[in-house]
């Protein structure tokens, strides 16, 4: 018997796709179109680990799974490259972000070709190449044309080591994620795109997608629409009113005290001599706190600042107080305080001794103007790195900013000696100085030397896809036509801020002509992580990352570890590796590669066709775990009864987008296609069924009889007079028994 080599046919069925091209997409309009895509990798050194290979493995089952049924199949591939990880490493050992990148870019392409995943390499992309961000970089001036891109002041998370701005994602603890220092507030002019200008459409059309509930709900509380009033009140000192925001303002009657923001923009003129240093001093502290740590804060701290407001309705002076659990970037950054109605305002007043009443309430619309508000603020993408897409924007000498005219794309990243960022907090762009000059419209002027957020590259690589290699636009308008949107987009992370940024673009294309869509992801498959076997979450640092060379190379394949990964358990629930599993799942391939089509007769016709519909409804479902449990069970009942070449011919068709490879090789030795099988309904109609007993009318038991007795009047009388639940109820002979034909139901008149 010819031994099972995992490893020495899949370098056979790689090779063949390779040179044939076996996954190249084209435009066929004779075909419905199927497009599938995970959510792009970061390149690390360390390359793919287990985890990336489940969230992989999904889209390529499903890619494998729909191409067996006909549909014209693409699943691209790219990788997001820019970021913080190539810019320290660069800035620790002087290699050239570009250099590194490249290495990273290929031991994943390599890794990702050793899986067999059913990829088109003609259209793999890599967000660092001009070729790409030149499109980026166009995207940014199409949002800056519409004064959706635009310049503020703000307070913003600095890490001081890294010199640059980091997200509230990225501060952890009041530390940098990256390199663990602590971070500080620092108020400094960024550039931000307009994402709530869409506010009310991103929330509005969630109900709609065919994503997971938990996400959906994420993006709604994320975008948090709150409906109240802005009410006004006068300061006694002097100083600017306050303008609050209140999704109660019939309760203004039991507001007892304002509250404001640390940075709350008026703030200086609320302090008295005798405050301001104590206020101060809050504010610095406060500062140092993410607003997540502000917000789940149990103890209420806070300081008086000293003034007093009027409350319109009950005319009386009441403190001002400046408290962290107020958030600047919520409403104006001010509340109005009732404590008798409010659970935080009740502890801040309980902590700070200020008086509580009961609250009258009033007319809604009393006081006030009518106001909407979000808790999601607008996108800061200013970044003081290196290492990302420059934005493409110039300074006259003014100061004033001119986008670089689009026949000037890309602004290219110039070659520097010196990583760090400079003195003044500017990235490492700031010292290309022949670089940062540039000449628009006769004038000198000097370059920006922020560069996006990562996520810009992100936001609308789907659509890149359908022509990653047009050198005249971003995307091909009939490609996308015909491609987009995307069917299916697996991933595991950035269940918020990623899927709202596409979401958002994508709408801000289609309003200016460029897409004919607006939302860009039909289905979402929302996996979970594959853990270390002690069931933490790998990670470098933690030295329990799992190699999935290492596991293919110990002899056990590729398709094993696919295999497994599907087997592992429910697709979007974590799950800890187990090496045991690996070997179980391997000795089923095994048992799959040392069947033969020894039984002449065809006996497992019924199990053939419960099996076929089994599996194809666990996938369009997306049950791996059962699929690829009904396939064991499948084998188990072949290797009982004998296998037919029929048998063998379905089991590695049902069996091809798990394990590819083996499924190939059976398939070329049976000299078979691997059209996806059918299946026969009549063959799976059950050998009994139920009979309904009733006894005057009413319902005694149920029987479970065999098909072939449902003709047998005298067997059924006597099974349901057996019945000990129909004999409770008959005393003596029955004087009727009625048994309509094909009803399932015998009628007892006692």
């Amino acid at each position: 018997m010819e031994r099972y080599e995992p490893l020495k046919i899949e370098q056979k069925w790689q090779k063949i796709w390779e040179e044939t091209e076996a996954y190249k997409a084209t435009e066929e309009s004779g075909k419905p179109k199927m497009m599938l895509a995970e959510m792009f990798p970061y390149p690390s050194g360390a390359g793919l680990h287990v985890g990336h290979v489940r969230n992989f493995t999904i889209v390529d089952v499903l890619t494998r799974f729909y191409r067996q049924q006909g549909l014209n199949t693409l699943r691209p591939f790219g990788y997001d490259t820019f970021g913080l990880p190539a810019e320290n490493y660069a800035i620790k050992t002087g290699t050239a972000p570009q250099e590194i990148t490249k290495i990273n870019i290929d031991n994943f392409r390599k890794q990702a070709k050793r899986l067999g995943y059913a990829i088109d390499w003609s259209r793999e992309i890599n967000t660092s190449d001009p070729e790409y961000y030149k499109w980026t970089q166009w995207c940014f001036l199409q949002l800056y044309k519409k004064g959706l891109a635009y310049q503020k002041e703000s307070y913003q998370w600095w890490c001081p080591v890294d010199q640059t701005v980091l997200a509230n994602e990225q501060v952890e603890n009041g530390k940098c994620w990256r390199c663990g220092h602590e971070v500080e507030k620092k108020k400094m002019k960024q550039w931000f795109f307009k994402i709530t200008e869409y506010a009310d459409e991103l929330l509005e059309e969630i109900d709609n997608l065919e994503w997971p509930d938990k996400i959906k709900t994420m993006q709604r509380n994320w975008i948090g629409r709150s409906v109240g009033a802005e009410i006004d009140f006068e300061v006694t000192n002097g100083a600017p009113h306050i303008t609050v925001f209140t999704t109660r303002p019939d309760t203004i009657y039991g507001a007892t005290f304002l509250v404001v923001a640390p940075e709350y923009p008026k703030l200086e003129s609320l302090l008295t001599d005798d405050t301001r240093e104590e206020v101060l001093s809050y504010k610095a502290t406060s500062l140092k706190k993410s607003e997540i740590e502000r917000q789940e804060n149990k103890e209420k701290t806070g300081v008086f600042t000293g003034s007093y407001a009027i409350n319109p309705a009950t005319k009386e002076k009441i403190p001002i107080w400046v408290a962290d659990y107020v958030l600047s970037g919520y409403g104006t950054g001010a509340i109005m305080a009732v404590p008798d109605m409010d659970d935080r305002d009740r502890e801040f007043a309980e902590t700070m001794d200020l008086p509580i009443v009961k609250t009258e309430l009033c007319d809604r619309d009393l006081f006030g103007t009518p106001k909407v508000t979000y808790r999601m603020r607008d996108w800061l993408i200013s970044r003081q790195r290196y290492w990302g897409c420059p934005i493409p924007i110039a300074y006259d000498k003014d100061g004033n900013p001119h986008p670089i005219p689009e026949d000037q794309l890309p602004v290219l990243i110039p070659e520097v000696d010196d990583y760090k960022p400079d003195n003044s907090g500017r990235s490492a762009l700031a010292k290309a100085k022949d670089w940062l000059k540039v000449t628009i419209d006769g004038e000198e002027m000097t370059r920006e030397t922020d560069t996006l957020d990562g996520y810009a590259c992100s936001s609308w690589y789907l659509w890149r896809y359908a022509s990653p290699h047009d050198k005249d636009a971003a995307w091909d308008p009939e490609a996308i036509k015909y491609w987009e949107p995307l069917d299916y987009y697996c991933g595991g992370d950035h269940a918020v801020a990623h899927l709202l940024y596409i979401r958002f673009w994508c709408k801000f294309f289609a309003d200016e002509g460029y897409l004919p869509f607006r939302e860009p992801i039909k289905r979402l498959l929302y996996n979970g992580y594959i853990n270390a076997p002690d069931g933490k979450k790998m990670s470098k640092s933690k030295g329990n990352v799992i190699d999935p060379l290492d596991v293919i190379n110990e002899g056990y394949g590729a398709d094993t570890l696919r295999t497994y990964e599907m087997f592992i358990g429910p697709y979007d629930l974590d799950a800890a590796w187990d090496p045991r599993s690996v070997g179980g799942v391997y000795r089923f391939l095994n048992r799959c590669w040392n069947l033969k089509a020894e039984s002449k007769e065809d006996k497992n016709i019924v199990a053939r066709n419960k099996v076929i519909k089994k599996v194809t409804e666990d996938i369009h479902r997306y049950s791996f775990n059962t699929a690829v449990a009904s396939l064991m069970e499948y084998v188990n009942e072949l290797y009982k009864t004998g296998a037919s070449k029929e048998d063998l011919t379905t089991l590695a068709k049902l069996l091809k987008p798990f394990a590819p490879h083996l499924a190939s090789e059976i398939l070329e030795k049976l000299d078979s296609d691997d059209e996806w099988p059918t299946w026969d309904e009549k063959y799976l109609a059950s050998d009994t069924v139920e009979v309904v007993v009733q006894v005057n009318g009413k319902l005694r038991a149920k029987l479970t009889v065999s098909t072939s007795d449902l003709s047998d009047e005298d067997k059924l009388t006597k099974l349901a007079l057996e019945n000990p639940n129909v004999k409770k109820f008959i005393s003596g002979e029955p004087k009727k028994i009625i048994i309509p034909k094909k009803a399932k139901l015998i009628n007892i008149v006692a």
